[in-house]
C-alpha cells in the first residue's frame, strides 16, 4: 500500500514513460506540473474531504486512495523535487441535519440535531462527541491501509484561530461572494442567505438565518433568533461562526493553498462555484476532476447516512485492500456498482495485473493499475509449478470452484489440492496464496454455495461430456494445463452448437468455439454461469478427479447431490 518514504532518483526510462504515459493518475498529475510552472512554488497540497455525519464508507477510502495515485505520479513526474503534503479533511464543525440510519441510540442523537458534529454526544459511548468518533475511524482505516496523510478537523482548525484571517478576508468579500451565490437560489431562498453561519451562543445550534448587518471592520455580524426575537452581535472568527459548505470549501482553499482536490459528480456545481469565490478572494481554485458515484446493488448512490452498498470492513472480509484499490483506479469517471458479486472479478484482475507486471516494459508497466496501486514497487506474483515444471496463477475463481467441488470450507482441504498440484508449495512459501485461500472459502460459503444451481445435461451436452471424458483418460501423465485447454477448444469445435465462425481466425475447417461451450461446463459440473480457465481447473483438481465429476453429471447423482432440500409441511 502507499508509503511515505522517498523514492529513489527516477531512471531515464521510467520518467519517459511517465511522461507519456495516458494513465489518469499522470494525466491528472500534468495538470498540477503546468500549475506549479506557473506559480514556482515548491510545495504542492493535496486534499480529500470527508463529511462525518455518517460512518466512513468505501467511496471515503475511494478518494484518499485516487488522489495518493495522482500525488505518487506528480512525484515521479519531478523526481520527487517538489514538497507534497495529502491532508484529510475533516468537515466536523457542520451541524447534524439528521439521525443516520446505521447507528445506536438514534434518540440521544436527535435531542442534539442542528448542533456541530464535535458537539453532538457519541451514539457508540466511545469518544467524546459523534465526529469524534467518525473522524477515529476515518483515521483508523486509512492508517490500516498505509495511507500518508495528515488529518485536520474543521472544529480545530476554526477554534483554534487558523481560520481566522482567512474568515476575516471572505467578510471583507462579503457583497463579492454574495454576488457569486444568490443566483443559484430561489428567490425566497436567496432573501435570507448569509455565507455565514453564526452558532447559537445558549443552544449550540448552527443557525440557518438572516445577517441583518456585517461590520468588516469588527469582524462581526449581527443577527436575530427567529425563535426568541434576540438580537446578537456574533464575531466571525474563533469559532463562533462558521460558513456555509460551500464558501466554506472556497476559504478552506485559499487559506491552505490546496493545490488538487478531486470530488464527485454530483459537486460539479459545487466546485464550480466554489472557485469563483476563491478567485473572488484573489486566490486560485485547486486542480482535479470528477469521478462518478458508485452505486449500491438497486443502481441507488451509496450514502454514509444510509450505509447501503458495501463498508470497507465488508470488502476486507472477501479480499484484500489492493483489490479495493484496483477498483477505484480502474473507469473513475464511470458508475460503478459495488456490492459484493464486483469482489471476485476485482481480485482476479489485480492477480492479473500483478502476473503481467514482471513481462512488462516500462512504457506498460506506469499503466498497469498494479504500479500505481503499490506506488511503484508491485510485489512479484506467487506462481505455482508442478511436477514437470508447468506454472499456473492461481485465481480467486479457481479457488471458488475448488471449495464448490469439494463442498468444504475448510481452507485445508483447497491446500490439499493445491500441494497436490504443487508438492513444494506452503502458505509459508506462498503466503498472498493462503490469505486468498481463506478469503474464497469465507465468500463460497456466504456468496457462492447459496447461489448454486446445477442442471441436468441434454443430448447434445451429454454427447460432448463423454468426448471430454475420453479425452482426458488419453491424455499422457502430467500433461498440463495448456494442453488440456487445447484439447477442450478441440472438441467444441466438431460440434456445431458451439462453433463461432465470427472468433478471430475461424475458418470452415477450424471454426472458433463460443463461450457457450465453457458455460455449459461450468453450468452442468460446478453449478455456476462462468468461470477461470476450464483447463486450468482441472490441472489442478485432477484429471481423474474431473471424470468422475463428469460420469456423475451424466448419471444424476451430482444434480440430485445439489438439489434443494424440500420444505417440511405442516406437522
Amino acid at each position: 500500500m502507499p508509503s511515505a518514504a522517498k523514492p529513489a532518483a527516477v531512471p531515464l526510462s521510467l520518467f519517459e514513460a511517465a511522461s507519456h504515459s495516458h494513465a489518469w493518475p499522470f494525466e491528472e498529475a500534468r495538470k498540477i506540473v503546468e500549475r506549479i510552472a506557473v506559480t514556482e512554488q515548491r510545495k504542492v497540497l493535496f486534499e480529500t474531504g470527508y463529511g462525518p455525519s455518517g460512518l466512513p464508507h468505501i467511496g471515503t477510502f475511494g478518494e484518499v486512495a485516487r488522489t495518493t495515485m495522482v500525488r505518487h505520479a506528480f512525484r515521479i513526474l519531478t523526481n520527487d523535487e517538489v514538497e507534497t503534503k495529502l491532508i484529510a479533511f475533516s468537515d466536523d464543525m457542520d451541524g447534524l441535519r439528521k439521525v443516520p440510519d446505521n447507528i445506536p441510540n438514534k434518540a440521544l442523537v436527535a435531542a442534539h440535531l442542528g448542533k456541530p458534529l464535535t458537539r453532538v454526544p457519541d451514539p457508540f459511548g466511545t469518544h467524546p462527541s459523534f465526529g469524534a468518533h467518525n473522524n477515529a475511524r476515518l483515521r483508523a482505516f486509512l492508517d490500516a491501509f498505509g495511507f500518508d496523510y495528515e488529518f485536520a478537523s474543521s472544529t480545530d482548525y476554526y477554534t483554534s484561530g487558523r481560520f481566522d484571517a482567512a474568515l476575516l478576508h471572505l467578510l471583507a468579500n462579503y457583497e463579492e461572494v454574495m454576488r457569486i451565490m444568490l443566483p443559484t437560489f430561489r428567490e425566497e431562498r436567496a432573501a435570507t442567505y448569509s455565507p455565514f453561519l453564526p452558532i447559537h451562543p445558549r443552544t449550540g445550534i448552527v443557525m440557518q438565518v438572516q445577517i441583518d448587518k456585517i461590520d468588516a471592520d469588527a469582524g462581526t455580524i449581527f443577527w436575530r433568533d427567529p425563535m426568541t426575537g434576540e438580537h446578537f452581535e456574533t464575531p466571525v472568527t474563533g469559532g463562533h461562526c462558521k460558513l456555509q459548505w460551500k464558501p466554506d470549501w472556497a476559504m478552506r482553499w485559499w487559506a491552505l493553498g490546496v493545490d488538487y482536490e478531486m470530488a464527485g459528480k454530483d459537486l460539479i456545481d459545487s466546485v464550480k462555484l466554489s472557485g469563483a469565490i476563491v478567485r473572488a478572494l484573489g486566490g486560485r481554485p485547486p486542480e482535479g476532476f470528477n469521478y462518478e458515484l458508485f452505486l449500491d446493488e438497486k443502481g441507488q448512490k451509496i450514502s454514509k447516512s444510509k450505509g447501503n452498498g458495501l463498508t470497507i470492513d465488508e470488502w476486507l472480509t472477501y479480499a484484500g485492500p489492493e483489490s479495493l484499490s484496483l477498483f477505484m483506479y480502474q473507469k473513475p469517471t464511470a458508475a460503478k456498482r459495488l456490492y459484493f458479486d464486483v469482489i471476485p472479478r476485482a481480485v482476479d484482475e489485480y492477480l492479473g495485473f500483478l502476473d503481467a507486471y514482471p513481462r512488462q516494459e516500462p512504457k506498460e508497466q506506469v499503466g498497469n493499475p498494479a504500479w500505481h496501486i503499490h506506488s511503484g514497487a508491485p510485489p512479484e506474483p506467487e506462481i505455482l509449478r508442478d511436477k514437470e515444471s508447468h506454472a499456473t496463477s492461481i485465481s480467486f475463481g479457481m479457488l471458488l470452484n475448488l471449495a464448490a467441488v469439494a463442498n468444504s470450507e475448510d481452507p485445508q482441504v483447497l491446500w490439499g489440492f493445491l500441494r497436490r498440484y504443487a508438492p513444494d508449495v506452503t502458505p509459508k512459501t506462498h503466503p498472498r496464496l493462503d490469505t486468498l485461500v481463506r478469503y474464497a472459502v469465507r465468500y463460497f460459503a456466504d456468496f457462492v454455495r447459496p447461489a448454486k444451481k446445477y442442471r441436468a445435461p441434454d443430448d447434445v451436452e451429454r454427447t460432448a461430456l463423454g468426448h471430454v471424458s475420453d479425452m482426458l483418460a488419453a491424455l499422457p501423465k502430467g500433461v498440463g494445463a495448456e494442453e488440456i485447454q487445447a484439447g477442450l477448444y478441440d472438441i467444441a469445435r466438431k460440434i456445431p452448437r458451439y462453433q463461432d465462425m465470427k472468433a478471430k481466425g475461424a475458418t470452415p475447417e477450424r471454426p472458433g468455439v463460443s463461450n457457450d461451450w465453457f458455460s455449459m461446463l461450468y453450468a452442468v459440473l460446478l453449478g455456476e454461469s462462468r468461470g477461470p480457465r476450464f483447463g486450468s481447473f482441472i490441472a489442478l483438481y485432477g484429471i481423474e478427479e474431473t471424470r468422475a465429476l463428469i460420469a456423475e453429471a451424466l448419471d444424476g447423482r451430482l444434480l440430485e447431490s445439489h438439489a434443494p432440500a424440500p420444505a417440511e409441511g405442516p406437522a
